[in-house]
Protein backbone atom coordinates (compact mmCIF):
# COMPACT_ATOMS: atom_id res chain seq x y z
CA UNK A 1 0.00 0.00 0.00
CA UNK A 2 1.48 3.30 -1.12
CA UNK A 3 0.32 6.58 0.24
CA UNK A 4 0.15 9.62 -1.98
CA UNK A 5 1.96 12.53 -0.55
CA UNK A 6 0.59 15.98 -1.00
CA UNK A 7 2.46 19.14 -0.20
CA UNK A 8 0.34 21.99 1.03
CA UNK A 9 2.29 25.19 1.45
CA UNK A 10 1.76 27.14 4.63
CA UNK A 11 0.92 30.64 3.43
CA UNK A 12 0.21 32.15 6.83
CA UNK A 13 3.78 33.46 7.39
CA UNK A 14 3.81 34.95 3.89
CA UNK A 15 0.52 36.80 4.51
CA UNK A 16 1.85 38.08 7.84
CA UNK A 17 4.97 39.46 6.16
CA UNK A 18 2.92 41.10 3.38
CA UNK A 19 0.61 42.77 5.90
CA UNK A 20 3.57 44.13 7.88
CA UNK A 21 5.15 45.48 4.68
CA UNK A 22 1.86 47.06 3.65
CA UNK A 23 1.58 48.85 7.00
CA UNK A 24 5.18 50.07 6.78
CA UNK A 25 4.66 51.48 3.28
CA UNK A 26 1.41 53.19 4.30
CA UNK A 27 3.05 54.87 7.31
CA UNK A 28 6.11 56.03 5.36
CA UNK A 29 3.93 57.37 2.54
CA UNK A 30 2.00 59.55 5.00
CA UNK A 31 5.23 60.96 6.45
CA UNK A 32 6.83 61.67 3.05
CA UNK A 33 3.86 63.59 1.61
CA UNK A 34 4.74 67.30 1.32
CA UNK A 35 2.33 70.07 0.42
CA UNK A 36 2.69 73.62 -0.77
CA UNK A 37 0.00 76.16 0.02
CA UNK A 38 -1.05 78.29 -2.93
CA UNK A 39 -3.65 81.00 -3.30
CA UNK A 40 -5.56 80.90 -6.57
CA UNK A 41 -6.75 84.12 -8.21
CA UNK A 42 -10.23 85.36 -7.52
CA UNK A 43 -12.75 85.70 -10.33
CA UNK A 44 -12.81 89.16 -11.88
CA UNK A 45 -9.31 90.09 -10.72
CA UNK A 46 -7.62 91.19 -13.96
CA UNK A 47 -5.04 93.65 -12.70
CA UNK A 48 -2.35 92.00 -10.64
CA UNK A 49 0.36 94.52 -9.97
CA UNK A 50 -1.13 97.99 -9.81
CA UNK A 51 0.58 99.02 -6.63
CA UNK A 52 4.17 98.60 -5.58
CA UNK A 53 3.02 96.37 -2.73
CA UNK A 54 2.59 93.38 -5.04
CA UNK A 55 5.67 91.30 -5.80
CA UNK A 56 5.39 89.25 -8.99
CA UNK A 57 7.87 86.51 -9.80
CA UNK A 58 7.74 85.59 -13.47
CA UNK A 59 9.22 82.26 -14.59
CA UNK A 60 10.13 82.27 -18.27
CA UNK A 61 11.63 79.46 -20.35
CA UNK A 62 15.31 78.93 -19.90
CA UNK A 63 14.82 79.29 -16.85
CA UNK A 64 14.80 83.08 -16.72
CA UNK A 65 13.29 84.94 -13.79
CA UNK A 66 11.88 88.44 -13.44
CA UNK A 67 10.76 90.16 -10.28
CA UNK A 68 8.35 93.02 -11.07
CA UNK A 69 9.62 93.21 -14.67
CA UNK A 70 13.33 93.33 -13.67
CA UNK A 71 15.44 90.37 -14.80
CA UNK A 72 17.14 88.32 -12.07
CA UNK A 73 19.76 85.62 -12.61
CA UNK A 74 18.86 82.22 -11.21
CA UNK A 75 21.93 82.30 -8.94
CA UNK A 76 20.79 85.66 -7.44
CA UNK A 77 17.11 84.73 -7.02
CA UNK A 78 17.36 83.70 -3.35
CA UNK A 79 19.43 86.74 -2.34
CA UNK A 80 17.12 89.14 -4.17
CA UNK A 81 13.95 87.66 -2.68
CA UNK A 82 15.51 87.59 0.80
CA UNK A 83 16.41 91.28 0.57
CA UNK A 84 12.88 92.13 -0.58
CA UNK A 85 11.07 90.15 2.13
CA UNK A 86 13.32 90.73 5.13
CA UNK A 87 11.51 93.93 6.16
CA UNK A 88 8.11 93.33 4.54
CA UNK A 89 5.27 92.55 6.94
CA UNK A 90 3.22 91.04 4.12
CA UNK A 91 4.93 87.85 2.92
CA UNK A 92 2.91 87.32 -0.28
CA UNK A 93 4.25 86.67 -3.78
CA UNK A 94 2.46 86.22 -7.10
CA UNK A 95 4.01 83.60 -9.41
CA UNK A 96 3.42 83.74 -13.16
CA UNK A 97 4.63 80.76 -15.19
CA UNK A 98 4.79 81.27 -18.94
CA UNK A 99 4.02 78.70 -21.63
CA UNK A 100 7.24 76.88 -22.39
CA UNK A 101 8.53 77.20 -18.83
CA UNK A 102 9.21 73.83 -17.27
CA UNK A 103 7.14 72.67 -14.31
CA UNK A 104 10.31 71.96 -12.31
CA UNK A 105 11.48 75.55 -12.81
CA UNK A 106 8.18 77.02 -11.58
CA UNK A 107 8.03 74.76 -8.51
CA UNK A 108 11.74 75.39 -7.86
CA UNK A 109 11.12 79.15 -7.94
CA UNK A 110 8.25 78.70 -5.47
CA UNK A 111 10.53 76.69 -3.22
CA UNK A 112 13.25 79.37 -3.36
CA UNK A 113 10.64 82.01 -2.54
CA UNK A 114 9.41 80.00 0.45
CA UNK A 115 12.95 79.58 1.75
CA UNK A 116 13.53 83.34 1.30
CA UNK A 117 10.71 84.16 3.72
CA UNK A 118 7.53 84.10 1.63
CA UNK A 119 4.58 82.63 3.50
CA UNK A 120 1.83 82.77 0.85
CA UNK A 121 2.37 81.88 -2.81
CA UNK A 122 -0.39 83.06 -5.13
CA UNK A 123 -0.80 81.93 -8.72
CA UNK A 124 -1.11 84.75 -11.23
CA UNK A 125 -4.19 84.52 -13.47
CA UNK A 126 -3.48 83.35 -17.03
CA UNK A 127 -3.00 86.15 -19.53
CA UNK A 128 -2.16 88.77 -16.89
CA UNK A 129 1.45 89.04 -18.01
CA UNK A 130 2.55 88.69 -21.60
CA UNK A 131 6.08 87.76 -22.64
CA UNK A 132 8.24 90.45 -24.18
CA UNK A 133 7.61 90.87 -27.90
CA UNK A 134 11.13 91.66 -29.00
Amino acid sequence: MTTARSAEPNVTPMIDVLLVLLIIFMVTNIRVHHTMDAQLPEAGCDVLCESSRQIVLEVLPGPTYRINQSTVASSDLFARLSSIYVARPEKLIQVAGYPGARYEDVVGAMDVARSAGVRVVAIAPPGTYLPDRR
